[in-house]
Order: C-alpha cells, then sequence, then structure tokens
C-alpha cells in the first residue's frame, strides 16, 4: 500500500484537467491536512458570474471562452438547482442515470463560476481552498490550470504561487454534475450540484505551518494526560497551552500532565492550543480523552460510552447543504436540550465548522467518509467500485482527506468509512490506512458483516429482541457466528434505528431497554435528524415543502426524503420530545413514596442538578382539579456516572393519606450552560397513588372468543325505534346515530375502524412473514369499505340500545357492535360500546373508536391526559399526565405528506369547546383527535397545502388504536401494540356544559 499512496501522491501534483470518466481522484492538489483557519483568511462567497449548459461538451472549455459567454449573477457557497438553474432530483438507493462505471451520461449539467479577486500585495505564499463542490470542479486562477477535484463533501486545497498577481485575478471553476465520482456518491439525499461549502485564499510566509497533529491522551486511571503535537512546516514550532502553563515547548516533544479534566459530552473541556513559528501561528482548542475497547465494551477515559444519538444529514429548506454556521450551532443546541449525545455525519464528513461546535457543545460524532455506492445493489452489486482495484486511489483519497481535515477534534470518537457501499478489498484498504494513521480511534463501517476489518459491530433496523440478543451474546436470526453480531469481543451499535418518517418513531422504549440492558451495546442512532424538504414555489405563486417527483424527475424516491425528528425548518415533530424521554442522562423510577435516581452521564456527576416534586389531587375519575400543584425541592444525591441512589419522598407532603394523587418530579439545571438555561428540565418521572384509578383500564379485550357474536339486548320491555328519538339530553336520527347532546350539534356519528395511513403503515416491515404493508392489508381485508347494517335499535327504560353490523363488501366478514346508551344522571349520557369480529380476519385493525362532526366553531379543547403532544400505543414516551389546551389547529402535526397524526392517547376527560358552550367527554384509557378537515381529505391530500378546512371539525374518540412502529424502514409494530381483532368492550360520558 505504501508504493501506492507514493504513486497517488505524484499524480496529486499534476496540474491536469482530469477527464469526467475517470476513476482517480482530482489532480494538482496540495497533500491533505488539518483545517487550519486563520484570521488573514480571505473569504471568497458572495456573487459570482455564472452559466449553465445542459452538457459538459456544450460547455467553454476554458476561462478565455467564458468571457465572451452571457453569463448571470449566482451566490456561493449554495447549488445552482435551487437559485433558478435546472433543478433538483431525490433518490435514495437508484443512480439517476444508467449504471455504466466509470463513466457518466453525455447529458451533463455543466456550469461556469467565474469572480474577480483584488490583490494589494503579494504574499510569500498563497493558497485556495475549497471547503466543497458538489460535483466535478476544474480550477483556474488567471487562466493557469490549478488542477481538478473529486469527493463533493471534502476539501481541496491547490498552490497559488505561480499564478497570483497584483490588482485584478480571476478565478473560474467549472463544474460537471455527473463524473465517474457520482457512483461513490449515492448518499440518500437531493442531487444538487454547485459550490455549496466555503472557497478561502489564505495568505500565508514562506514557512507556513502546513499541518498540525494533536495527540491529547488522558489515563483515567491516573487522572493524568499526554500532549504530543507533531507539526509539519520547514521551520521549527513550539506549542503554547496558556491554561496549563505550557510556553513555547517544543513541537513533537511529549509532555505528561497531572491533573488534567478530560474531554467529554458532559463536561467538554477544551484548552487553546497555539502553535508557533517565527513567521505563522494557528490556534486550535484540545481536549484530553481516550477511547478504548475493553471487554467487548466501548470506552471513553475507561467509562463505557451510551450512545444516544442522532444522523445528521446537512440540510436547509431554501439553501440545500450550504448550512449556515449560526443555524448549524441552534441544531446542536437542540439536540442537547433533548438528551442527544451524539452524531453521525451521514453520509459525508460535514461542514468543517460543525465539528468545532461538537468539541465545543459536548456531542460524540462518527465522522463518515464521503462514500456510499448503495445503487449497484440493485444490479446485483455488479461491478461494485468497493471491490475494484481500478477505484482504489478514489477510496483511498477519501479516506485521507477524511482523517487528515478532521483528526484534531476530540469530539470525533470514530472514523466510518462511508455507508451502504457493500464490501470489498479497497473498503478494507481504507481501514488499514486509517489504522496506520490514527489508531487512537475505532473504524466504523456497517457493510463489513463478517467484522474482517473494522472494530466494532454495526447494523442497522435490527428489531429491539434482536438487539437485545446481540447484547445478551446469541444470535439473532441470520447472523453468522464470525459477525459482529455474533462476536462479544466487539461492541456493537445500531448505525441507523428508529426511522423517524412521518408519524413515530414507534417502539423508542423496547430499542432503550435492550441498549441498557447490556454494556456491549455501544447505542444507537435515529434515521434522522431532518426532514429534507425544499421550498418551491408554484406557478400560482403558492409554496409548498417539496419532495421526491415534486419536480418532474424521471427517477425518484417520493416523500422518503421526509424523515426526521425535526421539520426542513427545525421545529420538533413529536417524536423529538419522546426521543428527549428515553435517551435522559438521568433515570427516574417512582415506587409509592421512594424516588430511585440513576445517573446515566457519561463523564459528570449529578452535582449541579436539582430536582422538583409536585403533587396534584386527582378525583374519583382520576381528574385533577384547578387548583395548582403543591411543589417542593427535593435533594439528590450526588452519584458519579453509572450509580444509582433512592430518595425518600418528602413526609410532610402526606403522601400516604389514601387520597388519590398524581406525582411528577422533575430534574432540571440549576446552571445555565451553552445551550440550555438555568432550569432547563433534564428529566421527569410521573406516578399515581393507591386509589387514583390508574389501574383502572375499562378499554381492554375481553376473553371472549374473536368469533362470539354480541348479544342483542334481551329486556322484555324493550321498544324497538324506528324514527327519531330523544334519550335524555341526546337526540338520536332513524339509525339511532346520535345526533345532537344537549344544544350542541353532532353530525356523522359512529365508529371508526380506519385512519389516514401512515408513512409506516405504507412501509413494507422487516419482520414478519407477510411482506404486505399494513395499509394493503388493511385495504386487501376491506376495512377501508364497510358498510353499516342497523341490526337492533330499541329503548328499555334507561337504556337506549343501537347494534350496527359492520360489513366488508363482497365478503362474509365484518365487525359486530353493540351501544347501550343510558341515562345516568342529570345531564349525563353514558355509553358501553362493545365490538366483536366476525368470520376469518387475519390482519390488525387501525382503531376501534367513535368518530363524528362538530360545527367548526368548536375550534379549541381541553383536556386531561397525556400531552402536550401526541401519544400512540408505542410513541408518546415525552407526554406527561396532566392539564393541557390548546386550538384544534396547534393539534395538528403539521406533516409535509398528510397522514394519521396527533391523537393524545391516556385520556380521562375532553371538552370541545366553542365560545359558550362545550362537549365534556369522559372516560379511561382514550384517545382522542380533532380537526379541521375530514379524514378521507387528509388521506387524499399529497402535501399539507392541500388540505383546507371545511367548517367543520372531525372528532375521534378512540378506546384502542393500532401502533406505529417503524416498517417505513424497519420493523414493524411490536405485537403488545398491535391492535388484534378481538371482542373489546369500552365505556365512555357525554354531556354539555358551559364554555370555561
Amino acid at each position: 500500500m505504501a508504493t501506492l499512496l507514493v504513486m497517488l501522491g505524484s499524480q496529486l501534483s499534476v496540474r491536469s484537467d482530469l477527464p469526467l470518466s475517470s476513476p482517480l481522484p482530482g489532480t494538482g492538489q496540495l497533500a491533505p491536512a488539518a483545517w487550519l483557519p486563520r484570521p488573514s483568511d480571505l473569504d471568497l462567497g458572495g456573487s459570482w458570474r455564472f452559466a449553465l449548459w445542459p452538457s459538459a461538451a456544450e460547455a467553454p472549455a476554458d476561462p478565455a471562452a467564458f468571457r465572451e459567454t452571457e453569463a448571470s449573477d449566482i451566490r456561493v457557497p449554495g447549488h445552482w438547482v435551487l437559485q433558478g438553474h435546472g433543478a433538483p432530483a431525490y433518490t435514495n438507493v437508484q443512480y439517476p442515470f444508467p449504471v455504466d462505471p466509470p463513466h457518466p451520461p453525455d447529458g451533463n449539467p455543466t456550469a461556469i463560476y467565474q469572480r474577480t479577486v483584488w490583490i494589494d500585495e503579494l504574499p510569500e505564499q498563497a493558497r485556495l481552498r475549497f471547503d466543497g463542490i458538489d460535483g466535478a470542479a476544474t480550477i483556474w486562477w488567471n487562466d493557469t490550470l490549478l488542477g481538478s477535484t473529486r469527493g463533493s463533501r471534502l476539501p481541496a486545497v491547490f498552490s497559488l504561487d505561480d499564478s497570483l498577481r497584483v490588482g485584478e485575478n480571476v478565478l473560474t471553476v467549472r463544474v460537471s454534475q455527473w463524473s465517474a465520482a457520482s457512483y461513490l456518491e449515492d448518499q440518500d439525499m437531493w442531487w444538487m450540484p454547485g459550490i455549496f461549502r466555503a472557497v478561502t485564499l489564505q495568505s500565508l510566509p514562506a514557512q507556513a505551518i502546513d499541518d498540525v497533529f494533536v495527540h491529547a491522551d488522558y489515563d483515567h486511571e491516573s487522572g493524568g494526560g499526554v500532549l504530543r503535537v507533531e507539526v509539519r512546516s520547514d521551520a521549527d514550532a513550539v506549542i503554547d497551552v496558556p491554561s496549563l502553563g505550557i510556553a513555547e515547548h517544543p513541537a513533537g516533544v511529549e509532555l505528561s500532565l497531572a491533573g488534567i479534566r478530560p474531554w467529554s459530552p458532559d463536561d467538554p473541556v477544551l484548552h487553546e492550543l497555539r502553535v508557533r513559528t517565527d513567521r505563522d501561528e494557528v490556534v486550535l482548542k484540545v481536549g484530553f480523552r481516550r477511547v478504548s475497547i475493553d471487554g467487548g465494551s466501548l470506552r471513553v477515559n475507561g467509562t463505557p460510552v451510551r450512545l444516544s444519538g442522532v444522523n445528521r444529514h446537512e440540510h436547509d429548506p431554501d439553501l440545500g447543504r450550504a448550512v449556515p454556521i449560526a443555524t448549524a450551532r441552534a441544531e446542536l443546541e437542540l439536540m442537547k436540550r433533548h438528551n442527544i449525545n451524539a452524531v453521525r455525519t451521514s453520509h459525508y464528513p460535514p461542514d468543517p465548522r460543525f465539528l468545532e461546535l461538537t468539541d465545543e457543545l459536548g456531542l460524540f460524532v462518527i465522522d463518515e467518509g464521503d462514500l456510499e455506492t448503495h445503487g449497484f445493489e440493485l444490479n446485483g452489486w455488479r461491478r461494485n467500485p468497493s471491490d475494484d482495484p481500478m477505484w482504489l486511489p478514489a477510496f483511498l483519497d477519501r479516506v485521507e482527506r477524511l482523517v487528515e481535515r478532521d483528526k484534531n477534534h476530540p469530539s470525533v470518537i470514530i472514523w466510518s468509512l462511508g455507508n451502504e457501499a457493500g464490501t470489498g478489498r479497497n473498503l478494507a484498504a481504507m481501514s488499514e490506512w486509517i489504522h496506520g494513521r490514527d489508531p487512537s480511534r475505532p473504524v466504523h463501517y456497517e457493510g463489513d458483516r463478517d467484522g474482517a476489518y473494522t472494530d466494532i459491530g454495526s447494523a442497522m433496523y435490527l428489531s429491539s429482541a434482536d438487539l437485545d440478543a446481540v447484547g445478551a451474546g446469541s444470535l439473532p436470526p441470520g447472523a453468522k457466528p464470525g459477525s459482529p453480531a455474533g462476536a462479544p469481543e466487539r461492541p456493537f451499535l445500531l448505525c441507523e434505528f428508529a426511522h423517524a418518517m412521518g408519524t413515530g418513531p414507534g417502539g423508542l422504549s423496547e430499542y432503550q431497554a435492550a441498549i441498557d440492558g447490556h454494556p456491549r451495546i455501544a447505542g444507537a442512532f435515529v434515521w434522522e435528524w431532518i426532514e429534507h424538504g425544499l421550498r418551491q414555489r408554484l406557478a400560482d405563486g403558492s409554496v409548498r415543502l417539496a419532495y421526491g417527483g415534486d419536480f418532474g424527475e424521471l427517477v425518484h424516491d417520493g416523500n422518503f426524503v421526509i424523515d426526521g425528528l425535526v421539520s426542513p425548518d427545525r421545529e420538533p415533530r413529536p417524536g423529538l420530545a419522546d426521543v428527549a424521554a428515553v435517551f435522559s442522562p438521568i433515570g427516574l423510577a417512582l415506587d409509592g413514596t421512594e424516588l430511585t435516581v440513576t445517573n446515566r452521564y457519561h463523564g459528570r456527576t449529578t452535582e449541579g442538578l436539582e430536582a422538583t416534586l409536585a403533587v396534584v389531587d386527582l378525583d374519583t375519575d382520576g381528574v385533577a382539579g384547578d387548583e395548582p400543584p403543591v411543589s417542593q425541592q427535593i435533594l439528590i444525591p450526588l452519584l458519579a456516572p453509572g450509580e444509582s441512589a433512592t430518595v425518600q419522598l418528602p413526609a410532610e407532603l402526606s403522601l400516604d393519606s389514601g387520597v388519590p394523587r398524581l406525582l411528577t418530579v422533575s430534574v432540571a439545571q440549576a446552571h445555565a450552560t451553552a445551550w440550555a438555561p438555568a432550569g432547563h428540565e433534564i428529566a421527569w418521572v410521573q406516578a399515581e397513588l393507591p386509589g387514583s384509578g390508574a389501574t383502572s383500564q375499562p378499554g381492554s379485550a375481553s376473553s371472549a372468543s374473536s368469533a362470539a357474536s354480541i348479544a342483542a339486548s334481551s329486556a322484555a320491555s324493550a321498544e324497538a325505534l324506528s324514527g327519531p328519538t330523544t334519550f335524555g339530553v341526546g337526540r338520536f336520527d332513524a339509525s339511532g346515530r346520535l345526533t345532537q347532546v344537549g344544544d350542541i350539534p353532532i353530525h356523522d356519528f359512529g365508529l371508526r375502524f380506519w385512519r389516514a395511513p401512515t408513512d409506516n403503515d405504507f412501509g413494507t416491515p422487516w419482520d414478519g412473514d407477510d411482506q404486505r404493508s399494513d395499509a394493503q392489508r388493511w385495504t386487501d381485508a376491506g376495512l377501508d369499505r364497510l358498510q353499516a347494517r342497523t341490526t337492533e335499535y330499541s329503548v328499555a327504560g334507561d337504556e337506549l340500545v343501537v347494534g350496527t353490523r359492520y360489513g366488508v363488501i363482497s365478503s362474509d366478514r365484518g365487525i359486530d357492535s353493540m351501544l347501550r346508551w343510558s341515562r345516568t344522571e342529570a345531564g349525563v349520557l353514558a355509553l358501553d360500546v362493545e365490538v366483536a369480529p366476525f368470520g376469518e380476519w387475519h390482519v390488525p385493525w387501525p382503531r376501534i373508536g367513535l368518530g363524528f362532526r362538530l360545527p367548526g366553531e368548536f375550534g379549541d379543547v381541553r383536556w386531561f391526559g397525556l400531552g402536550p403532544g401526541a401519544a400512540y400505543p408505542d410513541t408518546g414516551q415525552g407526554a406527561r399526565l396532566g392539564w393541557h389546551s390548546m386550538p384544534i389547529d396547534d393539534l395538528q402535526v403539521p406533516n409535509i405528506r398528510p397522514q394519521e397524526n396527533g391523537s393524545r392517547g391516556g385520556l380521562r376527560r375532553l371538552a370541545l369547546l366553542a365560545s359558550q358552550t362545550a362537549l365534556q367527554i369522559d372516560g379511561h384509557g382514550l384517545a382522542f383527535s380533532a380537526r379541521p378537515w375530514s379524514d378521507a381529505a387528509l388521506e387524499a391530500a399529497d402535501h399539507l397545502e392541500d388540505l383546507r378546512p371545511d367548517e367543520s371539525t372531525h372528532v375521534h374518540v378512540d378506546f384502542a388504536r393500532h401502533g406505529i412502529g417503524t416498517a417505513a424502514c424497519g420493523p414493524g409494530v411490536l405485537p403488545q401494540h398491535r391492535l388484534e381483532p378481538a371482542r373489546y368492550s369500552y365505556a365512555v360520558t357525554f354531556r354539555a356544559v358551559p364554555a370555561l
């Protein structure tokens, strides 16, 4: 390999315009090195001259020809397809061109960028740096060819020593969207060419500091550190670290230091390091830490890590991957506030400034190479570059530029070769190069299924049961004995899980239980952080967030690009609150009047945290009154990472008095941090004391056979009804449907079993024999086309009975129901519901519940239940029990592709409010949703903007719901969260009350 690298370096020193079909890396570049910005750097961003041609053959071949071309202005950094030139395209796996490596298609959009640069005085050295050009680029300075670059998310640096001049200089860049390198960049994202990262002119002295490699080790047993700084320069260099009392220490000479505070995500201690020669100086931030693998456990500073992570693409709805650094900081602060402690930079190295932020704010990073060849899988992996020697220089070039650029960041604890590129000798060579250059960090690559050349076992979208099996040392189905899943001496992580597409993800609690239960499991990374919607202006002037196919692509993968815990504008989706709860670094458990606290932080004690207990009394229905809670501070014991302790709750609150009560314990940070103010909540837990009704769940299934029929009314005095009737405060039509409660009109009242399918409902689950999606199974079973027939409508004393048979068109199966209304007290309508399947059912049901419409003036809700966010059977970990209120509009989750959303579970009391009156609904184990549009409209809409309020409020009160799962890409709904056909019974009450 050494000979090959020498040859590669020779090729890079040659200035040439690399053919677009060449698999080789770029030409004319300086050797890869660390990112070393200086105050004198000149940012060349701004307005550039620009023109675009449909193919490389039609574009001018050199700068002189371009000067005669009519051009417009364009913003750099940026993508030309987001600035009125062409259109973006989205694919997940498939290439948007023929798979004919290494050749790109003839139809190859090619642009030329040009700008002038004024130089007052020639520096001793000058370098031109590109941090990211999406596409294949050739660069000229003053008509002198500098070379070419491949690797869209990697730096390219060129010497200007023989081409810079005093006065006006002209920089010209030709970018072709497609080249041989495109086969290495099939990374499940928008294809958006252009100069999208910074362009910088560096003026340097003759004996500049060319590279720095900081080795800052930490020994957790002694508490000491070792510092060694390698410097590449023609001059002698010294280092200064003022905070450690280090001054003018010779570079390259090792220093042993006592009493070092190590870097960790919980205490990201950084020291300013100055590297100086007589003529040059660079400043870096250094953090001391050690990454190791011990006993099959991934450790940092001797402590096992618990990577509570997300995958992060760089994305902005208006700017694409040209994400401003202020936006990136806001993202990381939002992650920290939601207990996320790790980022996988999927599937390429991030903007170099991003890693300065992860160092500062404290997040672990899996730094991933700019590599994915996933589209070859659709062709049986034939001619996959990963195992073709022709591509070896390109693979090594990409990993070298990754490691050299980012090697000095303490937050980077793992190198990842890339993503979904199959396997082969070129990937093994990349790993070998890393181990030789930087043995201090382990190497990751999910595709190394046999563990042949990486250090960490990895998988995507295992079920929680399979993950638990891996942690326990038993193999999940299909795993090889020698694979990372079957090698207990190797740490294991889920590099992707909990696919956060649309409503969901479901099943987070079960995943976290598997992670917490096994030291070998190093953690998991949610797919993914941000939805990739692009803001699109339509012909009528309206604006929407677009996904695949919205720009007229010939091939695309639809809304599969809309998956994230935050919207494209970085507004949290409901799943983010669930992630915060599940990822919490403080574990809390309430058992009666005892609180158990567990410190799950990696690198800090519980010092600086404060806890509060809030107590509210509950009535016999398990509902709190309007009185504010009684609150009291609780002293948290000082706990080291991994330690637990039990605390007795304050006796003066008389918690054992027998009064039903809801207890809430909240843990917050006492002091402000760089990412959150003082008082920011870290963790919380709730419990109900005995007598609150918390164990009473009348919505459970009965033990009757799923084929058992529901008996009709047996009352001898029952009177059959055939027309509208009044029963207590209720009015019913000729079919027995409720039409009014008090003075509140009710429309379209009846049982509901269907929901507008979610992205996960449309997904094919990875775990199961039936490869149809839930949505397809429901449709095949006819659940979307049930027809009702009234089987009984009678009244006997204080009971009104309505029986209905819901039959499937063209089938002899269906669902029988019996609604028994009673007048339990003045102004209250009580309803007991029974449902039972008949015929053969082999699929779960989407829901069992009531649906109806209210006039649109009922535009607000107040409820006692889980909230404020959504909570389905396998989601809602971030929702807590209490009183919540909001307008109907705010209940909606503004999914870019509309679908079932926003259902609030744990419901005990609901008030649907108009200006003067309210419909109150009470029960246990309920859920509700309310919308300004129908389910049919929700299901028919392709985009959020397709939904229009229809002057009604559409309400669901559900007794049971099918879970959400993650089948959009991964496992389906777990068995315990499926709504299987069976006989069920429920109870609920209705009343009209004055508006609050």
